[in-house]
């Protein structure tokens, strides 16, 4: 369930030696960044977790949370969301630029206004975001996924609550397959 008033910032992987110490995936620009915005909280906001830095192992930030001392206390926080208030986070730089909390649930429409759909989440495979779209009337089995570049969505409207798609007109078309990919 999309979270509007708090942002997913990172997830407890594991432990991290004897003493209570965490590794974190995060999801900030700067992994470092996951213990910048004060305490976080679990995705029901009733635990909260003030975080410190205190290292860095194989690229993921290693933590330490007040109040856990021990390995057996870390590993049964393995898997726990760690959320921020939407509030604490600053604005973008770029008017391009979105959080992906802020697309979830937009209405996506075409250039001539026809309504597509609902943005259910955005990927991020590594060549850039990708916006699962789920057409309205559909079933979530039958999301889109559609890329989040200029040419395809060329106008995001906040305010409005709604992102303009131009797709091609054969965007949706199945290539059929060729002699040669039939005899592989």
């Amino acid at each position: 369930m999309p979270q509007t008033d708090k942002l997913l910032l990172g997830v407890i992987v594991g432990a991290k030696g004897l003493k209570g110490e965490m590794k974190v995936k995060t999801f900030t620009e700067a992994p470092e960044d996951i213990s910048r915005y004060g305490p976080l909280e679990d995705a029901a906001g009733t635990n909260r977790f003030d975080l410190k830095m205190i290292g860095v192992s194989k690229g993921l930030p290693v933590v330490r949370i007040k109040g856990i001392s021990d390995r057996n206390q870390a590993e049964a926080l393995k898997g726990t969301e760690l959320y921020v208030a939407r509030d604490k986070l600053p604005e973008t730089e770029d008017e391009d630029e979105y959080y992906h909390a802020d697309l979830v649930g937009l209405q996506a429409i075409f250039k001539d206004g026809t309504r597509f759909g609902k943005i259910l989440r955005l990927h991020e495979f590594g060549a850039g975001d990708i916006l699962e779209i789920l057409p309205d009337g559909k079933s979530e089995k039958a999301s889109v996924l559609i890329p989040f570049t200029m040419e395809m969505v060329p106008e995001v409207n906040l305010e409005a609550g709604q992102v303009v798609l131009d797709l091609s007109e054969d965007f949706f078309d199945i290539p059929e397959k060729s002699e040669a990919d039939a005899q592989e």
